[in-house]
């Protein structure tokens, strides 16, 4: 079973079990509808979690799950995080793709010849970036418009006509 990271629980808030969640998604709005998690410390490591009660303020999902009803209970799960399954997750708008759809992509330059393989996506504080791995070493491409002349998702491939600008 493939489980896909959509947030991670800070703390408790108040007394009643109430967790405040950093929402890991481009869909906050999930969090208001979706009535189960997987959670744990890791991916390696979860149980099921029913959610009572869901809402979201400031940026934040607020959430309440079942038999955690105690400040002491909701704290346990401080650092814990939250999965959901692949058929879980919604369709993503064009030119959009999910972190998992990214990793393994080829970069094409502009002849559209291979240069490497994306091997991870970091979030920069201007934008995220694209980790390729060329030739045995790491570089870092923006992953803005302005570079990514395609993007293709189905195919598993984007052009970055100036690639060659990072070489």
């Amino acid at each position: 079973m493939e489980l896909y990271l959509t947030g991670i629980i800070l703390k408790p808030k108040g007394l009643q079990g109430e967790v405040k969640v950093e929402v890991i998604t481009d869909f906050p709005e999930s969090f208001l509808s979706r009535r189960e998690y997987y959670a744990g410390k890791s991916v390696d490591s979860v149980e099921r979690l029913t959610v009572k009660k869901a809402t979201l303020t400031g940026g934040f999902a607020w959430l309440f799950f079942e038999g955690v009803d105690t400040m002491e209970k909701a704290e346990a799960l401080a650092g814990w995080q939250l999965f959901v399954e692949e058929d879980q997750l919604l369709p993503q708008p064009d030119n959009r793709a999910y972190l998992h759809e990214i990793i393994g992509m080829k970069v094409l330059d502009r002849h559209r010849n291979e240069v490497g393989i994306v091997t991870n996506v970091i979030k920069m504080p201007a934008h995220e970036v694209y980790e390729v791995l060329v030739a045995g070493k790491k570089i870092l491409l923006p992953a803005i418009d302005e570079f990514v002349e395609e993007f293709n998702v189905g195919e598993k491939y984007m052009i970055m006509p100036r690639v060659d600008e990072f070489l």
